[in-house]
């Protein structure tokens, strides 16, 4: 998907998802004490996988470290609680190893 069509999906989807990832963002940053130059990026995702829920939400961030730390909540955007954040102690737990792959973040 090209970077203008990602961005018309997000804005056909309303201001109410729109709303949605920008709360994720923001718990995101609180529960793993972000600085505000740290990337935070929040997105839903369809899975076509068997077995796996129709929409998903993807959480990825950078540290000033240079360290991606990614995982993915298993409802939509919409529905994603403060609550269903991970713990704070498993910041180092997220991080993405170098030589990982994955086609979600």
């Amino acid at each position: 998907m090209t970077a203008s069509a990602y961005a018309l999906g997000n804005a056909r989807r309303g201001p109410e998802y729109r709303d949605a990832l920008a709360r994720i963002r923001e718990w995101v940053r609180a529960r793993f004490k972000l600085d505000a130059d740290d990337v935070v990026t929040a997105n839903e995702i369809e899975c076509s996988l068997p077995g796996c829920p129709p929409l998903e939400t993807v959480i990825a961030f950078w540290t000033a470290d240079g360290q991606r730390r990614h995982y993915k909540i298993f409802k939509p955007a919409s529905e994603v609680l403060e609550d269903d954040l991970p713990p704070s102690w498993m910041k180092d737990a997220l991080i993405v190893v170098e030589g990982f792959e994955c086609s979600c973040c």
